[in-house]
């Protein structure tokens, strides 16, 4: 089961994902992601570090809201990617798109 929040912090949203991302969880991250660029909110930061498996529909599901915040010189950055979720950033070519960072500490440290 998908479990998808958001945490406020002093310059950035982060959205918390726990569990599988794919075609039948998407448009629930969607939803949160498209529903922070609505709002145009400055610094979106996406926590991975408990999701395994992400198929192609979740990572469409983030190049979406990357497109949407560069809309409006938005940023979204991605953190805590697991191996298997890394793989298929690196494979896809994704990793040299998104700005992935290791942790949120590391993430935040590159905002302004």
């Amino acid at each position: 089961m998908l479990e998808v929040t958001t945490r406020n912090l002093k310059n950035a949203v982060v959205v918390v994902i726990k569990g599988d991302v794919d075609l039948y969880s998407s448009p629930k991250v969607r939803k949160i992601i498209i529903g922070l660029t609505k709002k145009k909110t400055e610094n979106v930061l996406v926590d991975l570090t408990q999701v395994a498996y992400m198929d192609s529909s979740g990572v469409a599901t983030l190049v979406e809201g990357l497109q949407q915040v560069g809309k409006y010189k938005g940023k979204l950055k991605l953190f805590g990617l697991e191996s298997a979720v890394r793989e298929v950033f690196e494979l896809s070519r994704l990793d040299k798109v998104f700005e992935i960072y290791e942790n949120e500490e590391k993430a935040l440290g590159t905002l302004a």
